[in-house]
């Protein structure tokens, strides 16, 4: 019986002993070497990158798994599949779906992500001498995933007609006078995606009120009932502009004092290539493995608690491969100081002799801390001030960054300020940060008539 499951596969391409894990797709054929081999050639991609590149195979295969005498030709097939995962193989009518997939139709952003992902894993194969022995045989007589995949990457390569790249038609047009055949839908244009700002209103009673915790000491003290760690890196994304993600990837060592101004110096490391704390390494993923035997943050899949994500911020310091925070306003950094000295003095657990790691910030067994159990914590403290917690309402974790991003174009700051402030690689990445509401825009026009009404009073005089 045909099939095919995601796996987390320990892959090694050489005799050094250094492994990878990645995800993987195991079939009736067993496991679908080409693309864990790709993955393994994207090394530099995110977790999520390849989890997505996964997901969109293994929806390939379970279609052609339905749909095995379906199609003479493989152009048919794919077309099929590209209208399958955007409009969804259910009959509406009768609520039927023969095939036995009942897919629900998907946003055309995620088909056309999908598609994406599959036109570069099978470019990738038709480009790799290996995989070139049974391309040509009929796609009806293929008897193993391996095969199927072969023949849509030749078929790709031969006729240019698989699958679309997320660049624009018209672009691709005018640079290579083709386009691919088979595409997704355009979305409708928009001016971005909207994500409110932490009410900046409800942020000191978060941080007072939101972020408390109980305490089952005899006779405790005032800290045992304050939630430090919650309260500093909560400073860190709504004062920092810092993503949660980032927070994950500090060292003890990377939160520095300055005692002439009394306030804290933090900085963000790239978690392999940032400079070491030990000068004796070369590279934090050298220092890493040589003292904790441990692996950057970025390197461990999704699915195990060290993972954390990195997603390529401007650095500041080409040399230590680091990006300072600035905390607006500035004020905030003697707060933070204050803050996480409490957390080091009152709460921090530190990391057991034989499980020694070194990040700022752990949980109740002094093993790193984790964004999953972070995100349950800061849900709850947005629960206790009478707040949903919700992206489109701002009060996730990311709308702490939206709210310093806003923050600083109310100062005044030029849009290449805020670039820098946000540690964005391009100018326009900061615009989706900027945006008022449309409870903002409309105050707007009514400032704006309530003072042409003024001036007009005053002409009448």
């Amino acid at each position: 019986m045909a099939y095919v499951t995601k796996v987390i596969v320990r892959y090694r391409n050489d005799d050094t002993g250094r492994e990878v894990q990645l995800p993987g797709l195991l079939t009736q054929a067993g496991i679908l070497i080409s693309h864990l081999r790709y993955l393994a050639s994207k090394r530099i991609k995110s977790e999520s990158w390849k989890e997505r590149s996964t997901f969109a195979v293994r929806l390939l295969i379970k279609y052609i798994n339905a749909n095995e005498n379906c199609f003479e030709e493989t152009r048919d097939l794919l077309s099929a599949f590209a209208q399958a995962i955007e409009f969804g193989t259910i009959d509406h009518e009768t609520l039927v779906d023969p095939s036995g997939l009942y897919w629900n139709p998907r946003r055309s952003e995620d088909s056309r992500t999908l598609l994406y992902h599959l036109t570069h894993y099978t470019d990738w194969l038709a480009e790799r001498p290996e995989y070139n022995t049974k391309r040509a045989n009929p796609f009806r007589k293929a008897n193993s995933e391996e095969e199927k995949m072969n023949w849509c990457a030749y078929y790709n390569k031969e006729a240019h007609v698989f699958l679309s790249h997320l660049s624009d038609p018209n672009e691709a047009s005018r640079r290579n006078n083709k386009v691919r055949t088979i595409q997704a839908s355009k979305p409708p244009k928009s001016s971005g995606r909207f994500t409110k700002r932490f009410p900046e209103d409800e942020i000191d009673n978060l941080l007072m009120n939101g972020w408390v915790r109980r305490s089952e000491i005899q006779d405790p003290t005032e800290h045992a009932y304050i939630d430090y760690k919650g309260r500093a890196i909560t400073l860190l994304m709504h004062y920092g502009g810092v993503r949660k993600s980032e927070v994950f990837q500090l060292y003890l060592q990377d939160i520095i004092v300055d005692r002439k101004r009394g306030e804290a110096v933090v900085r963000i490391y790239h978690p392999a290539l940032g400079e070491s704390p030990d000068k004796r390494y070369k590279s934090r993923r050298e220092f890493l493995a040589c003292r904790y035997q441990l692996k950057p943050r970025t390197d461990y899949p999704k699915s195990k608690a060290l993972h954390a994500g990195w997603k390529a911020p401007l650095l500041t310091d080409a040399t230590g491969k680091y990006f300072q925070i600035n905390f607006a306003p500035v004020a905030i950094a003697k707060e933070f100081l204050l803050t996480f000295e409490c957390y080091l003095r009152h709460q921090r657990v530190d990391a057991p002799v034989d499980s020694a790691h070194p990040y700022a910030f752990t949980n109740s067994k002094g093993e790193p801390e984790t964004l999953k159990n972070f995100s349950r914590q800061h849900k709850n403290a947005v629960g206790r001030i009478g707040l949903q917690h919700d992206k489109h309402l701002g009060t996730s974790e990311h709308g702490h960054r939206h709210a310093y991003g806003f923050r600083l174009h109310e100062y005044g700051f030029s849009q290449i300020e805020i670039q820098k402030a946000m540690h964005h690689k391009h100018p326009e990445s900061c615009l989706v940060y900027i945006q008022k509401t449309d409870e903002e825009i409309r105050a707007c026009f009514e400032k704006v008539e309530r003072e042409a009404s003024v001036r007009h009073g005053l002409s009448q005089r």
